[in-house]
């Protein structure tokens, strides 16, 4: 099994195995996965087209059911919990992040901040909701819709979004894949620092230089993990990602 470390796990897949399809048909996108993210860590996610990334994404938050094998977060094993309480968990405990960042367009930055605590009829707390954006850098765009921000401003406000929960476990896909250079540094230095305040953040990437920010990066191939590295550097990354994807 490739663990972080004797930290507790704030995620955990215990010989996980994803299928889609039957018989001859049949596709495993993941095989028997044993993986640990330790709780206030950084993981990256990465590996060629096809290698489950996505699949480990979705069976983590469980937005998709394993084949067999178990899910645990935060300590709860939520493999055959009912779609209900996984609704309401996610909702509670989970934050997402994704590359196309998903804002309601006729929102301002303060409602779409505020969008999920209404979804899970929660009381919204505007200084809650000025506090997420002032974290994010954006305390003077409360009341500016998306057409007004630029493409990394969007996604800090979706970021403010993710957080505004308190979730315990913050999951990107691709975060800054629609972002140009400065502004992806710019959130990475945010995802950095909701790190140092000990946040668990698990990123899918397939950006060597968003990889790199992280504190380990893990690997997949056809289903499987097989690689880790920890204290990355971009020049280590890519040179790992490069040599899986030419024995693809």
């Amino acid at each position: 099994m490739i663990y972080g470390g004797n930290t507790p796990f704030a995620v955990e897949l215990r010989a996980v195995t994803k299928q889609y399809g039957a018989k001859s048909a049949s596709v495993r996108a993941l095989n028997g996965v044993s993986l640990g993210f330790p709780a206030g860590t950084w993981t990256a996610v990465m590996g060629p087209s096809g290698s489950g990334k996505s699949t480990l994404l979705h069976c983590a938050t469980g937005l998709d059911r394993v084949s067999s094998g178990q899910v645990l977060l935060t300590g709860t094993d939520i493999t055959q919990a009912p779609e209900a309480y996984l609704t309401t968990l996610r909702r509670r405990s989970i934050g997402f992040v994704f590359q196309h960042f998903n804002l309601v367009a006729s929102l301002t930055a303060a409602q779409n901040v505020e969008l999920p605590l209404k979804l899970a009829g929660s009381r919204v707390s505007k200084s809650d909701v000025f506090e997420a954006l002032d974290q994010v850098g954006l305390g003077d765009r409360l009341h500016h819709r998306p057409r007004e921000l630029s493409g990394g401003q969007q996604q800090r406000v979706a970021i403010a979004r993710a957080m505004i929960t308190r979730p315990a476990v913050l999951f990107a896909d691709e975060p800054t894949g629609a972002l140009d250079s400065q502004s992806a540094r710019t959130v990475l230095a945010l995802l950095k620092d909701l790190v140092r305040n000990g946040q668990t953040i698990i990123m899918v990437t397939h950006d060597p230089a968003a990889a790199a920010a992280a504190d380990s990066v893990v690997f997949l191939s056809d289903g499987r993990v097989i690689d880790r590295l920890d204290q990355p550097t971009t020049h280590a990354v890519a040179e790992r990602l490069a040599r899986l994807e030419e024995s693809c």
